[in-house]
């Protein structure tokens, strides 16, 4: 048996329906796009001013080590009572009661030397308090 195949001629895409659709496609989008015009916005950029300085609450920093002691703004307290820290911090932050307190005390201490340090914070005046921290990766170091 012989079979016939047909003529050998290539297949030709015809691009006059793709070109059409191509055209639906632009046309639908010129027309469904729209034009808004931007608004502009009125900027007021900084201006840095040299003469102004700000006042910034000075800092009262409170350490306290691994057996207890008190260190004020690096200066070491002889005496461990709510009473001493207290005249401390109150000789420390010379009556201004904006000054924050900034307590770094050692992972090891007892808590009660921490509160303490609230207490003599409180008793002075200073009602800001904050604790200095240290990253878990530093630590080890």
């Amino acid at each position: 048996m012989h079979f016939s195949h047909g003529s050998k001629e290539e297949p030709e895409i015809n691009l006059i329906p793709f070109i059409d659709v191509l055209l639906v496609v632009l046309i639908f989008l010129m027309l469904s796009t729209t034009y808004s015009k931007f608004t502009e916005m009125q900027l007021r950029l900084p201006v840095a001013d040299v003469d102004a300085q700000r006042d910034y609450p000075k800092e009262v920093i409170v350490a306290v080590s691994a057996d207890g002691r008190y260190s004020i703004n690096r200066t070491v307290l002889a005496e461990r009572s709510v009473e001493a820290v207290a005249d401390a911090l109150g000789a420390a932050s010379n009556g201004n009661k904006d000054n924050v307190v900034i307590i770094s005390a050692d992972a090891t201490v007892a808590h009660q030397s921490v509160i303490t340090v609230m207490e003599a914070a409180r008793r002075a005046g200073l009602s800001q308090i904050t604790f200095a921290t240290q990253s878990a990766g530093r630590a080890g170091r």
